[in-house]
């Protein structure tokens, strides 16, 4: 009987930033990936004389690396009497999920991220620095853009593996680039983002470079790394006026927001660099110095979605949908 490899993916323990962590088991064809074990002493989930932990299979796709019958498979943590670790944000993401399902959710995460070579971006001089900022956001030539093959690989491994990516470009950083997951409910989003995540960081590998999701990479007159959060609910789709309640309800709540959104937010969050003040909460119609933006294209048709601009790169999409759902629901709940 053949056998397959199945990848094992699952979010660890590190604070304030968790990491990806993933390891292989072969299976025998024809049975599907199930629960199995890991050292959490050594992930910072356990200690060493209770050190199991234990990984649940959420979802799984085709391996577009190893190719063949080879899958990669997300995991969430348990404790070894099978209920969540306390590492484990997806548990409570789907608790939310579930109660606001009415609402029909939809996400879309824009994943900034940059690409080291050692200690420096890739591509930057030895010494000193790029010329600034204006040429690089969607550019093209090999004075402007670094690490293309790095990318481009990357968008067809997350074809390759059927996540719902919906493009990429080079941002406005020498060095750092997006790609977009969605639109896609909550829970489908945060477990294909963290695939997709894992593998740029594989294929990176293969390129003797690192992606990193550091908020700001680069200290200075440079750009920071944000995940951008577009979301709606069936209300928001038909009507402007539950977009303005839900960027409304976000303000409410903005200081749980900031203090979930990332680690380093107040580095990125200056009020420069198409940001808003952490310090600060306002509504703007296409405008990327808003904390929360309604795009024009909605503004002109009265219904869609809205952008929270606010979460960083190294954002936890089960946290950010989440918290996104909780604060919102309560004041759209009325408008289905």
């Amino acid at each position: 009987m053949s056998r397959y490899k199945a990848e094992y993916i699952w979010i660890d323990g590190t604070k304030p930033t968790h990491k990806l962590r993933s390891k292989t088991r072969i299976l025998e064809e024809g049975t599907e990936p199930q629960t199995w074990g890991f050292d959490g002493s050594s992930t910072q989930q356990a200690v060493g004389h209770a050190s199991d932990c234990v990984l649940r299979p959420v979802f799984v796709c085709p391996d577009p690396i190893r190719g063949g019958d080879d899958v990669l498979v997300m995991c969430d943590v348990l404790a070894t009497d099978m209920t969540p670790h306390g590492s484990n944000t997806r548990a409570a993401c789907a608790e939310v999920a579930e109660r606001y399902a009415s609402q029909e959710w939809w996400f879309g995460l824009e994943q900034e991220y940059t690409l080291f070579e050692g200690t420096r971006p890739l591509g930057w001089p030895d010494n000193g620095f790029p010329a600034p900022q204006g040429g690089y956001y969607c550019g093209v030539g090999a004075d402007e853009v670094f690490g293309r093959e790095v990318v481009e690989d990357h968008l067809d491994a997350c074809l390759a593996a059927g996540l719902a990516i919906a493009g990429i470009n080079a941002e406005v950083m020498p060095a750092q680039w997006e790609f977009q997951i969605g639109p896609l409910p909550p829970l489908e989003l945060s477990d294909q983002l963290w695939v997709a995540r894992w593998l740029l960081y594989r294929i990176a590998e293969d390129y003797k470079v690192s992606a990193t999701l550091y908020a700001k990479p680069v200290k200075g007159d440079w750009n920071g790394a944000g995940c951008h959060a577009n979301f709606s609910t069936a209300a928001m789709r038909e009507s402007i006026d539950a977009c303005m309640i839900a960027a409304e309800a976000l303000g409410d709540r903005h200081d749980l927001h900031i203090q979930n959104y990332g680690d380093g937010i107040e580095e990125r969050l200056t009020g420069q660099h198409e940001t808003c003040s952490y310090r600060d909460f306002k509504v703007g119609v296409s405008d990327r110095g808003a904390a929360v933006r309604v795009p024009w294209h909605v503004a002109v048709a009265k219904k869609g979605y809205i952008e929270d601009r606010r979460p960083n790169a190294n954002v936890d999409p089960y946290v950010v949908t989440r918290l996104i759902m909780e604060t919102v629901s309560s004041k759209t709940e009325s408008l289905r």
